[in-house]
């Protein structure tokens, strides 16, 4: 008997989840194939935006939030421990690549490459408050020889923020400031872009089905960390990286969510200006 039919007689269905289809990723997912648990969910592959949304909505059960969504939403979601997109210095996919110095964007046209909320906030942020300017921003394709043809900079991430910061900035010759960096060097705490998060009905009506999706999930991410250099090798072979960049890459990027990270989630929404009650809670 097939699964979903032995799932719907016996009252259950598989949780549906989100899977955000970025590189930054691949170490969360590759290993679900692996221990088997990619059998037990209903998984969705999207972007950052548009999951949020799915989850917010009800869509999906169990989801990658933006942090600026999760932030947003609060007291509808809760969050998955020691499960997250972030990094403790730099990030490598969210950039922003300039022809002038940051702090000579006053007034300037910066082409936004991407509807992430959080990356396009942290950019405004850090321009606004650190650099004390205050640009032109416009959204746009993510194309770096195209944005750099009516921006004089522009804020890119994941796959492209990649590309255009590895291989087209030099080649055109201009300035990569790495956002994940740049806020290390501002706070000295690390940054967190997503985090994994279940909605409270949901959580309410299904806690042991949040509860295994949970254990897949850092079960794939404690594996891929183990064989990275394969989880590369294996991506190498569609992508545009090689596989020493990409194990770099992977583990660079910090999938942790613990108290530092909580931290610097406090301070981005203390600055941004969430209220209070606005705070990532974990199950």
């Amino acid at each position: 008997m097939d699964k979903s039919a032995s799932d719907t007689e016996s009252g259950r269905t598989r949780p549906r989840v989100g899977h955000i289809q970025f590189l930054n990723c691949v170490p969360l997912y590759w290993g679900l194939a692996r221990t088997g648990a990619l059998l037990d969910l209903e998984l969705t592959k999207d972007t950052p935006e548009k999951l949020s949304a799915q989850l917010v909505r009800g869509d999906l059960d169990v989801a990658p939030v933006t942090l600026m969504e999760y932030l947003r939403h609060a007291g509808e979601l809760v969050a998955l421990p020691d499960i997250a997109v972030g990094c403790d210095g730099p990030v490598m996919s969210c950039v922003i690549v300039s022809q002038l110095p940051l702090d000579q964007l006053d007034g300037q046209r910066v082409a936004l490459g991407s509807t992430s909320r959080t990356s396009v906030r942290l950019a405004e942020l850090l321009l606004t408050e650190r650099f004390g300017v205050t640009p032109d921003y416009y959204t746009c394709p993510p194309d770096l020889s195209l944005m750099m043809q009516e921006a004089q900079a522009a804020v890119l991430i994941g796959d492209a923020a990649l590309r255009a910061s590895l291989h087209d900035a030099p080649r055109l010759g201009l300035q990569v400031h790495d956002l994940g960096q740049m806020w290390k060097d501002w706070t000295g705490l690390p940054f967190v872009f997503a985090v994994w998060a279940t909605r409270r009905d949901y959580f309410a009506r299904e806690p042991e089905a949040v509860r295994e999706v949970h254990r897949a999930f850092l079960a794939s991410r404690d594996l891929s960390l183990e064989e990275v250099e394969k989880v590369a090798e294996q991506a190498a072979r569609w992508e545009a990286f090689d596989s020493e960049l990409l194990s770099r890459y992977f583990t660079t990027l910090d999938f942790s969510l613990g108290a530092e990270q909580l931290a610097g989630i406090a301070e981005f929404a203390r600055r941004v200006g969430f209220p209070k009650e606005a705070r990532v809670e974990l199950l």
